[in-house]
C-alpha cells in the first residue's frame, strides 16, 4: 500500500460496533482503523444508520462512534472540514467523517440540521430504502420525488455546508436535487449500465453529477457490482463512467460493513490496494488513480465543506 492513499465515501461501521461493542480500531469487520491507517493517507466516511427507532439509534450510535474516536484519538481525527482532513493526514492520523444515512435519523426535521452539523454531521443521505416525508427511495415510493419539505430540507442542507447524498434515493428524487443546480454526491453508487440494479446510476444521472462537480463513489457490495463480482468488475464501472467524462467524478465508497458479499479478492479496506494495483497495471495511469482514491473525494468535500 505504499504510496496509496483511500478516501472512502461510505460505511456502516458505526452501527456494527455500537451493536457488538467491539473497537473501532480493531475488529473483524470489514474495516477498522488499524488496516485503513496502512495507506499514506487514509480519511473514512462513517454513516450513522438504523434499520428501525431511528432517532434512538441515530443517538446511540453517533454516541457510541465519538466514544470511539477520543478512546483512539492518537489514531484517528474527527474531521468536520478539509482542513482538518489535511491536518489529520500530516499528524499520521485516520481522518474520521460523519455523516447521516436517511433523514428520517433526524425526524426529517428542517430545524435539526444546523444541530446536526454542529455535532459533527457532515453529510446526510435524504433517504435510506424507506420512503420518508422527504422523498421516495429506490426501495419505496420509486415514483416519489422531493416532497414540497424535501426541497426545503435540501436547500436547508446546502445552506447548512453539508453534503447532499443521493445514494438510495429515487429517481425522480436524484433528478429533483440536480435541478437545484448545487454539487452533490452520491456516496456508494455504481453504474446501471453495467450492472442493472436500481440502486445503481443511469449514464444520466452520473452526467449530471458530473455536470454539478459532484462525486459518485464506487460501491464493492456484489449486488450492485454483478453476477459472480470481481475486480475486473469494478473497473468496468470505473470505466463506464471515465467514458463518460468522469475522470475528476469518480471516488470510492465501498459500503463495507453495510454489505454481506464482495467481489472476489475484497475481503475488507485492507484489499483496496488491489483495485488500485489493477488500475495501474492495465495503463490507467497513477494520475488518475490517485484521483479516484483520494483527490476527487478530497475536492468534493473541500467545495461543500471548505
Amino acid at each position: 500500500m505504499e504510496n496509496i492513499s483511500l478516501f472512502d465515501c461510505h460505511c456502516d461501521t458505526a452501527l456494527e460496533i455500537m451493536r457488538n461493542g467491539s473497537s473501532l480500531y480493531e475488529n473483524s469487520l470489514h474495516t477498522d482503523l488499524s488496516r485503513g491507517g496502512k495507506y499514506e493517507k487514509y480519511c473514512q466516511v462513517y454513516a450513522i444508520f438504523a434499520h428501525d427507532d431511528f432517532e434512538e439509534n441515530y443517538r446511540r450510535s453517533l454516541t457510541y462512534l465519538k466514544g470511539q474516536l477520543e478512546l483512539h484519538k492518537d489514531k484517528v481525527s474527527l474531521c468536520r472540514d478539509t482542513k482538518d482532513i489535511a491536518k489529520a493526514a500530516m499528524e499520521g492520523k485516520c481522518a474520521a467523517v460523519i455523516s447521516a444515512e436517511g433523514a428520517e435519523l433526524l425526524g426529517c426535521d428542517i430545524d435539526r440540521i444546523e444541530a446536526a452539523k454542529a455535532e459533527g454531521i457532515s453529510s446526510i443521505n435524504i433517504t435510506w430504502n424507506y420512503e420518508n416525508a422527504l422523498s421516495g427511495t429506490n426501495a419505496e415510493g420509486t415514483d416519489k420525488g422531493l416532497t414540497e419539505k424535501g426541497k426545503a430540507f435540501v436547500k436547508k442542507c446546502f445552506e447548512t455546508k453539508i453534503a447532499v447524498d443521493v445514494s438510495h434515493i429515487s429517481d425522480p428524487g436524484f433528478w429533483d436535487i440536480a435541478e437545484m443546480g448545487h454539487p452533490f454526491y452520491a456516496s456508494h453508487s455504481n453504474s446501471r449500465a453495467v450492472c442493472g440494479h436500481k440502486r445503481n446510476l443511469t449514464d444520466d444521472q452520473f452526467k449530471a453529477i458530473v455536470d454539478c462537480g459532484g462525486i459518485a463513489g464506487m460501491n464493492m457490495y456484489s449486488e450492485f457490482v454483478g453476477e459472480n463480482a470481481n475486480i475486473s468488475d469494478v473497473i468496468k464501472h470505473i470505466d463506464r463512467f471515465l467514458k463518460l467524462g468522469g475522470e475528476k467524478n469518480i471516488a470510492i465508497g465501498a459500503d463495507f460493513d453495510g454489505c454481506d458479499s464482495l467481489p472476489e479478492g475484497i475481503a475488507g479496506v485492507q484489499d483496496m490496494y488491489k483495485i488500485y494495483d489493477e488500475l495501474i497495471r492495465l495503463g490507467y495511469g497513477k494520475e488518475l488513480a490517485d484521483d479516484i482514491f483520494y483527490n476527487n473525494a478530497y475536492r468534493f468535500y473541500e467545495k461543500i465543506l471548505g
